[in-house]
Parts: structure tokens; C-alpha cells; sequence
């Protein structure tokens, strides 16, 4: 199959029938459209036709009679995709008469028509849903205007055989094709057709077509068009809700049914849910009259039974639409004139209509809908990112440590839609909710599912009350769920009711910071379940503790009434006992919770002996250990490893909270950390000696590069928060950089990704005019050394290999006057550096290479006329083939050139023919020798219609990527996947959809989470 397939070599025409043969006998079926794929321009025209007939005549022989077509499925699917291949290259122009050839062998027999349907599926996909990544736009546009062209003809036999087949497997091909050409093809064949009557009439109630016929149905709901065909869209709904009143009654418990149901039934229920959400998420203005009333009621009716269907994807489906109807409503609230808004929201609204006078609202149509889905949304609740704890398949209460993705997208959509549903009738849903409540305290509903999403739905709606409504509402549910606590028995219902209380508390930290007493009882109830063994209790106590800190960090800090002190100190004489059952880990986000407290003390004499009794614990164990540094070898008591690691850690937690202030903490162990690095560096190095190579698999050996890893990491941290950066400078830096970069560049066994980060934070902390000087030492240290490590390959030290591309960039952003000072050998490096990162086939490395303004300085510095010959520049050419952040380079590129900005030679004089030729000819001659070469399969026209193009459209970069695509597409090494080739376009889409609906969020009270919303200033306190 290779030698086939291998563009350098002539096509052999007796190698590829032996393939055919294997081909036909054999497993390989891939073989024959590969070749079509890849290789299709470059085969005669006589055997390209031979080709042709040989695929056409095998799925005609195939398709001779029912049995045999059956027998050999996969054979004919792959002969089906083999003859698209072809098609994208033949048809219309080298085969014009495909679509009346086989529309006419499609009435010789019912199996070739149902095939011949299976190809026009496949055709219509290929054009209309994946041609984007395929094949160039002209021939997409082609292939377009003759399938358009030509349709009459099909959509002629799609009726006819919609009309009269009989056989079962024939009218389901037809309409999955169908269902293919509905979103393109023109409406009147549509509605001025009798397609639509065939489907309500003749297939909508019969078992064998009813899914696929709701499907096209579907289809057909989800256009969005001119206002004439309303009627006909309401003729539609009607006559589809009365068939689904027939076969599926409205009392019917569609949710219970479900679960018992075949998969055919099923997918039914899964039809019904898109044919419904479609058509009013498109239509549902059209049928919110007196008239079509209660069909509108009756088809929400539907909606609300089947969003109680145990399947995520139907849930899914029908949050979307419930989130577009409850935000039209809502929406609509919001545009009340000002002064009936603030009456009708002064009028606590319950469940029955209300109308103010002059004011009619679409919220008055749906009151019980509403009502039914604030009950559906609370009891399918899924569990939030919050929550630690779980219950497993076995039914027991665990600690998860897995997020599902799927769960996290689930809780975001029933989070949007109770809040929605909250504003548009607070009342209701605070009934609701306390309600249910009330029948978990009494037992009747009692339950860890009933609990949870109760619990859940209370904890989401944060933020969409006023104040005196959230007091009354939160207050009851707290000492409900106490008192829950208290009562049940066994280990796991307690665990289950703390879980939801501390989840519940940690959502609403406005009530929090008002209500003094109430948080002061909240933060001790968290500090008693930091002594609860069960497991994720402890880890969801101090996930609490640290987001209560965050938002309420003033309360703590400031004597309260009725306080002998600021609570901040009653937690810090309590820490040992507060902290005594919690793992490392769990001290650490301790440390970090009371670090954010004490950074809004803005006192700074206070907040010192505040940053003195935190760390009193944790530095009386290191001052323990320097001291016995003298006499004793800490270092080499696995023990003592251990504690420095928890030392470390718990002063980068602290560090992290409380930011700049945490200096004086810092000057108490800075040398003796320094120290410390040294020393570790120094019985690692030794190993290396001894040993041949480090075996950091060893206990001891890992834990001395922890050490080093966290002592670079505090460091990082601390000069990212730094406000003094000139203290920063003259008192840290030198000894910091004596430490670091001497042991980085003479023992290649212990190199650091960390050291190279924590050098981006210095250069992007302390930038240009601080630390230029430092940059020829740093290059000198790390530069070579590291490029050594990396140069060999694109995969080996990721870390290292990252970071060696984030200082470069850092340089130059920061210190570019550093790398002009550079020797014109090491200059040259730091480019050639560059380009190579642009080589990387990881993405985030080449990108980080791209983005380094390198590039566009050097080629400043090359023109200029003082600087070196700009031959140097050629090299940049070889970047074209990747089309993102390349594609800028390359059209700038083309840009000096075209323009005259290059002044001097790109080229040798001494090896060109003509001494005379333009840097412009130059160029040109260049990437035509480039590209001929790698793609040698390439036509000479072809290869210049595409340069021309590049350098007439290097100043209109949406012409120049298209242009460039196209050629790609074209050529073999990108035939599989061009994806990659749109992936700025969709990232940019995602990013804007994104950024749209966080704009959206920020308008609406409560969209989003206590987490999400910045810490307001006057958390600090003087």
C-alpha cells in the first residue's frame, strides 16, 4: 500500500490491480480510498476513469439483490465513501451526469435506490456539514451550486418513494437522507410540496418511521424564517401535538415509562424533547395567543414530564430551552417602565397572575409551568464542583476526587435556570424550597438524594434575594439543617448534613458578613468538623473556611460587639488545637484562610503581630532544626526532610493570602533558606558523583528537590506579590541569584524548571530598568546549558523546555536592550532559539516562540544598514506551513520585502546568476524552489497562482489565510485533518461566546457565584 501511496514514485499501474484485488478479498479496505484521496491528480486520466467504473460497477453488483447487499455491509460502505472521494474530484465537471445516472439506477431496483439514497447522505454530508476542512472554497462552492442545481431530480425520487415504497429499510434510508438535505435545500420544496402532509400523515405514527420522521421534523422546527410561513409552522405544531397526545397520553408518567421502555421508545422520548424545544425556541411567539393557549400549555405540559426523565443528554436538552424561555422572560421583567417595575416587584408576587394596569406579561402565561419547573430544576439537581462528598455505587458516603465534566456542565445549566426562575417569582420558589425542607427535618422525604439536591438548589439561588428576604430564608435553613445534624444518627447522615451545610454557607458570604453571630457560629461549626474523621469531611471544612476568609475576611479582624477581641485572635491562640487532626495539606489551606485575614489588616505594627502569631508554630520547628544544624545532620533524617517540607509549604500558603506584608516573615528564614538550597544541592550533587546519576526514586533524594522545588516556589510567590520592588531588587536578588545560578549551570543532574520560572517572575516583576544588568549572568547560566538539554529532540524535559521559552520571551519583552547588548554569536543563538521553538509541534511551545517580539525586532535590526547582511532572514521563511500566529509573520515578511524595507541583499551575489535580480525576484524564486521541492507532485502553474496570490494579499490577512488554507488542503500531508487549520477562527468563536455570556451573568443578581465576584475593597481595614 505504501509504494502506492508514495508521491515521490511513478504511479504503477500492476501494483495498484494487485491492491484492487486485496482490496476486493481482502480486510484492507482503506486501501483504494486513501489512494482516491491522495493520490487522485497524479493517476492518468484513462485509469482515473477505469477507477471509476471498477467502484461503480462493484457497489452495482454488491446491490444486485437484498442478501448479498446485507452480507457485505462494510464492503459497501467503504465502496460508498470511495465513490464521494471520487465525486469531490470528478463531479460536476469530469462527470456531469452523475446525478440523472443515478437517479435513474435507482428505479431498477429497491436495494441499489436504497443504497443509491445512502450515497446521497453521504454526498450531501460531505458538502454541506464537512466540507469546511476538506477542500478548498472554490470547490466547495462548485460542488454547492450543483447539488442545488440538480435537486429536483432527487427530492422527485424522495417523494416518490416516500409515497409509494413499501419496504421498510427504503423509506428509513430515504428519510435519514432526507433529514440530511432539510437545512440547505429551498423552502418551497418544503412547504409547497407534499412532503410535509407524507410526514404528519403517513409516517409520524407508524413504529417503524416515527423517529425518523420526528427528526426531520425537527429539522424543519428549528427554521428560523420570514413571518409568511407562520401559519404553516402552527398547522405543523398542531397536527404534531395531537399525534403525541395519541400516542403518548397526557397523563401518562413519561419519566417512570422511560425507564422501562425499548431503546426504540426511548429514542422517541429523545425526538419528542428536540421536535419540542426546537419549534419553541424558534416559534414560540407564533402560538402564545388565546387561541393556540392551551396548546402551549399542553406542550410544556410534555416538556416538564420529560425533563424528568433519568437520561443527562434529554436533560440537557431541555435546560436549553428552559434557560431561553425563563431569560425572555425575565428580560422582558427588566423592561417594565421604572415605576410599575418597582410596584411589581413591591407585590411578592405567589402563584397566581398578576397584571398591572397598562402592563401585560408573558410570565402570567406560564405561572404553573413555572411552578412545576422550579420543582423539576430542585429535585434533578446535580452535584457542584463545592462538594467533596459523594455517594458511590455501593451506596456509601466518600470522598470524590474526580470531577465529571459532564456533572459540572449539568450543574451550571440547573444552576441558570433556578436563578432565573427565582426572580421571576421569588416567593414560590422560597416556598418551594422550604417546604421540601420541612419534610427532611420531619422524615417524610428524608433521604441523602432529597437532601442533596434540596440543598444543592438552596445553595445556587445565592445573591438573588434582597437582604431581608435572604435573612429570613438562610436563618431558617441553617438551624433546620443544625438541628438535622444533631438528630440524625450514624456516621454518614451526618456527614451527608455537614457537607450540604458547609456547602450552603460557603454560597452565601454577603448574609455571612452581616450577620456577625451567625458566621462567628458558622466558623465554629467548621472547626468542629475539621476534627470529623469521615471521609471529605476535614477537606470540605477548610474548602469553606478559606472562601469564608476570602469574602469575609474584615469580620474577622475587627472587634466585634460583645467581643473581648478581634476573632482573628482567638483562631490564632486556638491554631494547634483547631489544626491538630488535619493532614499537611489540609494545615496548609488552613494557613492560607487566616493569611487572607490578615492581609486586610492594613495596620501594619498589628498585622506584623498578626504574621508573627500565624507563623509562631512553624518557625519555632525551623528555628529547632537550624539550630541543630551545627552539630547534626538534618539533612540526612528522612524525618526532619519531612517537616522542612511542611515548613516550606505552609509559608508559600501564607505567603500567597497575605502578599507583600509577608516580608517580614520572609527576612526571619531568607538566609537560612538560601542555606538551605545550597546544602540540598550539595548531598544531591554528591549522589550524582558517586552514584553515576541521581536516584531520585530514593526517599531522601526526592525529598531534597521538594525542598528546592518549594524554595523556589516561595520565592516566586513572594516576588509576584511584592510591592517594594526596589527593596526587592537591592536586598533579595544578589544572594537569591548567587544561589540559584551557579548551581543551575555546573550540575546538569539537578536542573530545575522552577529556576527558569521564578527568572521569568524576576525579569517580569522587576522589567527593564531594574533588571537589565542581571540579564548577561542569567544567559550565561542557564541559556546554553539549558538549550543543550533540549536541542536534541521536541519531547524530552517538557518543563524545562517551557520555561527555556518563557524566559526568552521575558527577556525580550522586558529587557530587550539586554539582547542588543549581546555578543553577535550569542545574539544569533537566542534567534536560532527561536525559530526552533516555532518548530515545535507542542503548541503551547510554539506559540510562546511566536509570540516573542524577537522577530519582529530582529528583522528592524537586519534592515537597518549599521547591522549585518540580512541574509539571516531567509530562515524565516521556512515558518509558513503553520497557519496561526505564523500567518502574520509570513505576511509581514512578504511585506519588508514587496515594499523595499529589506535595503540590503537577501541573497549571496557571488552564488546568484544575475548579481541584479530584486530582493522582491529573490523571494519569489525562493519559495517557488522551496515549495517545488517539498511537494514535487505539484504542477509549476499551481505553485505560482499560489505565490501570486500571497504577495498580493500579504496586507488583507483574511485573503492571505484563505489563501494559504486552500493550498493546504490541497496537498497530501494535510488531506487527513485540517482542522488545525481553523482552530484560531473556533477559539476565537468560543472565547466570544464566552466573554458574551459572562457579560450577560454580571447584569443578572446572582448568575454567578460568590467565587466568581471580586472581593470588594473595603475588605481592608486601617
Amino acid at each position: 500500500m505504501e509504494a502506492v501511496l508514495d508521491p515521490t514514485k511513478d504511479f504503477d499501474i500492476v501494483l495498484f490491480d494487485n491492491v484492487v484485488k486485496a482490496f476486493y478479498t481482502g480486510p484492507r479496505y482503506e486501501i483504494l480510498e486513501k489512494l482516491v484521496r491522495t493520490r487522485w491528480r497524479s493517476i492518468p486520466s484513462d485509469q482515473r476513469i477505469g477507477i471509476r467504473h471498477f467502484v461503480v460497477g462493484m457497489i452495482m453488483k454488491v446491490t444486485t439483490d437484498e442478501a448479498r447487499m446485507r452480507k457485505e455491509k462494510a464492503f459497501l460502505n467503504k465502496l460508498n465513501l470511495t465513490l464521494i472521494q471520487i465525486l469531490k474530484h470528478e463531479w460536476p465537471h469530469d462527470w456531469s451526469t452523475f446525478i440523472p445516472d443515478l437517479v435513474q439506477f435507482s428505479k431498477t431496483s429497491l436495494t441499489r435506490c436504497e443504497n443509491n439514497m445512502a450515497i446521497l447522505k453521504l454526498l450531501s454530508e460531505e458538502i454541506f456539514d464537512f466540507s469546511a476542512e476538506q477542500m478548498v472554497q472554490a470547490k466547495i462552492d462548485e460542488l454547492k451550486n450543483s447539488m442545488c442545481g440538480e435537486f429536483s431530480q432527487i427530492f422527485q425520487l424522495c417523494l416518490e418513494v416516500l409515497e409509494k415504497a413499501q419496504k421498510i429499510s427504503l423509506i428509513r434510508t430515504t428519510l435519514e437522507t432526507l433529514l440530511r438535505f432539510l437545512n440547505w435545500i429551498p423552502l418551497n420544496y418544503i412547504f409547497e410540496s407534499a412532503l410535509l402532509d407524507m410526514l404528519l400523515t403517513r409516517l409520524l405514527e407508524t413504529s417503524d418511521f416515527r423517529n425518523p420522521t420526528l427528526k426531520c421534523l425537527s429539522e424543519i422546527a428549528a427554521f428560523n424564517i420570514a413571518p409568511e410561513f407562520d401559519p404553516k409552522f402552527v398547522i405543523l405544531f398542531a397536527m404534531v401535538m395531537n399525534t403525541v397526545n395519541r400516542m403518548i397520553p397526557p397523563d401518562t408518567n413519561i419519566a417512570e415509562a422511560y425507564e422501562f421502555s425499548k431503546d426504540d421508545d426511548q429514542e422517541f422520548i429523545f425526538n419528542l424533547a428536540l421536535f419540542l424545544t426546537n419549534f419553541c425556541t424558534n416559534h414560540l411567539r407564533i402560538i402564545e395567543t388565546a387561541r393556540s393557549r392551551d396548546m402551549l400549555l399542553n406542550a410544556h405540559l410534555y416538556l416538564i414530564k420529560i425533563s424528568l426523565v433519568k437520561e443527562r443528554e434529554i436533560l440537557k436538552i431541555c435546560l436549553e430551552y428552559w434557560i431561553y424561555l425563563v431569560a425572555e422572560l425575565y428580560d422582558e421583567m427588566q423592561n417594565v417602565p421604572v415605576g410599575e417595575e418597582a410596584l411589581f416587584k413591591s407585590l411578592s408576587i405567589g402563584s397566581k397572575s398578576v397584571m398591572l394596569e397598562g402592563v401585560s406579561l408573558r410570565r402570567d402565561l406560564y405561572i404553573d409551568v413555572l411552578s412545576n419547573l422550579r420543582l423539576v430544576v430542585i429535585e434533578r439537581m446535580v452535584k457542584p464542583e463545592e462538594v467533596l462528598i459523594a455517594e458511590n455505587e455501593d451506596g456509601e458516603i466518600v470522598r470524590e476526587f474526580m470531577k465529571e465534566s459532564e456533572t459540572v456542565v449539568l450543574s451550571k445549566l440547573l444552576r441558570e435556570t433556578l436563578v432565573y426562575l427565582t426572580h421571576l417569582d421569588i416567593v414560590d420558589t422560597e416556598d418551594i424550597l422550604t417546604e421540601k425542607l420541612l419534610k427532611q427535618v420531619d422524615g417524610s422525604e428524608w433521604s441523602w438524594n432529597n437532601l442533596n439536591t434540596l440543598c444543592w438548589a438552596i445553595g445556587s439561588i445565592s445573591g438573588t434575594m434582597n437582604e431581608e428576604t435572604e435573612k429570613r430564608f438562610l436563618v431558617v435553613v441553617i438551624k433546620d439543617l443544625l438541628g438535622l445534624c444533631e438528630i440524625k444518627q450514624g456516621k454518614d447522615n451526618k456527614a451527608i448534613v455537614a457537607s450540604n451545610i458547609m456547602y450552603i454557607v460557603g454560597q452565601y458570604p454577603q448574609f455571612l458578613k452581616a450577620h456577625w453571630k451567625f458566621l462567628k457560629t458558622v466558623i465554629n461549626k467548621l472547626f468542629e468538623f475539621m476534627h470529623e474523621s469521615h471521609e471529605g469531611v476535614q477537606d470540605m471544612a477548610c474548602d469553606t473556611f478559606i472562601k469564608i476568609a476570602q469574602k469575609c475576611k474584615r469580620q474577622f479582624i475587627i472587634q466585634q460587639a460583645e467581643e473581648s477581641e478581634p476573632f482573628i485572635e482567638h483562631i490564632l491562640k486556638s491554631l494547634h488545637e483547631i489544626t491538630v487532626d488535619l493532614s499537611p495539606q489540609q494545615v496548609h489551606t488552613v494557613y492560607e484562610a487566616i493569611g487572607h485575614m490578615v492581609s486586610a489588616q492594613s495596620n501594619k505594627p498589628i498585622q506584623e503581630k498578626l504574621i508573627v502569631s500565624l507563623m509562631e508554630l512553624p518557625n519555632s520547628a525551623w528555628d529547632a532544626l537550624i539550630a541543630q544544624a551545627g552539630n547534626v545532620d538534618i539533612l540526612g533524617n528522612i524525618e526532619n526532610l519531612k517537616v522542612i517540607i511542611n515548613i516550606l509549604k505552609t509559608n508559600v500558603a501564607a505567603c500567597n493570602s497575605i502578599g507583600a506584608p509577608y516580608l517580614s516573615q520572609l527576612g526571619c528564614i531568607y538566609l537560612d533558606m538560601l542555606g538551605l538550597y545550597r546544602a540540598c544541592s550539595g548531598i544531591l550533587n554528591q549522589v550524582i558523583l558517586q552514584e553515576g546519576s541521581l536516584k531520585s526514586q530514593t526517599p531522601k533524594c526526592r525529598y531534597l528537590q521538594i525542598i528546592r522545588k518549594e524554595i523556589l516556589k516561595l520565592m516566586d510567590v513572594y516576588v509576584k506579590k511584592a510591592d517594594d520592588l526596589d527593596a526587592v531588587n537591592d536586598n533579595l536578588i544578589p544572594p537569591l541569584l548567587e544561589a540559584i545560578l551557579g548551581d543551575y549551570a555546573n550540575n546538569p543532574g539537578v536542573r530545575e524548571a522552577e529556576v527558569l520560572n521564578l527568572l521569568v517572575t524576576l525579569i517580569t516583576s522587576l522589567k527593564q530598568d531594574r533588571f537589565t544588568l542581571q540579564i548577561p549572568t542569567i544567559m550565561d547560566s542557564v541559556f546554553e546549558t539549558t538549550l543543550n538539554m533540549i536541542d536534541k529532540d521536541f519531547i524530552e524535559f517538557p518543563e524545562c523546555r517551557s520555561g527555556f521559552y518563557k524566559l526568552l520571551r521575558a527577556i525580550n519583552l522586558y529587557c530587550f536592550d539586554a539582547l542588543l547588548s549581546m555578543e553577535p554569536g550569542q545574539l544569533k543563538l537566542y534567534v536560532d532559539s527561536t525559530i526552533w521553538g516555532i518548530k515545535h509541534t507542542l503548541r503551547d511551545i510554539s506559540d510562546l516562540a511566536l509570540t516573542s517580539k524577537i522577530l519582529q525586532d530582529t528583522l528592524w535590526v537586519i534592515t537597518d544598514a549599521d547591522h549585518k547582511s540580512g541574509e539571516d532572514l531567509m530562515f524565516n521563511i521556512a515558518v509558513w506551513e503553520i497557519l496561526n500566529l505564523q500567518t502574520q509573520l509570513l505576511a509581514k515578511i512578504l511585506e519588508l520585502v514587496q515594499t523595499g524595507h529589506v535595503v540590503i541583499p537577501l541573497f549571496d551575489p557571488s552564488t546568484i546568476s544575475d548579481p541584479d535580480i530584486t530582493n522582491f525576484e529573490f523571494l519569489k524564486d525562493y519559495c517557488f524552489n522551496l515549495l517545488h521541492n517539498a511537494f514535487p507532485l505539484l504542477q509549476s502553474d499551481q505553485i505560482r497562482a499560489f505565490l501570486g496570490t500571497l504577495f498580493q494579499s500579504y496586507s488583507d490577512l483574511p485573503r492571505f489565510k484563505l489563501a494559504l488554507r486552500d493550498f493546504l488542503v490541497q496537498l497530501k500531508e494535510f488531506s487527513g485533518d485540517n482542522a488545525d487549520l481553523y482552530l484560531e477562527e473556533k477559539e476565537r468563536e468560543t472565547q466570544q461566546r464566552a466573554q458574551e455570556k459572562q457579560n450577560v451573568a454580571m447584569r443578572i443578581p446572582g448568575m454567578l457565584k460568590p467565587s466568581q465576584l471580586e472581593v470588594k475593597a473595603d475588605d481592608d481595614i486601617s
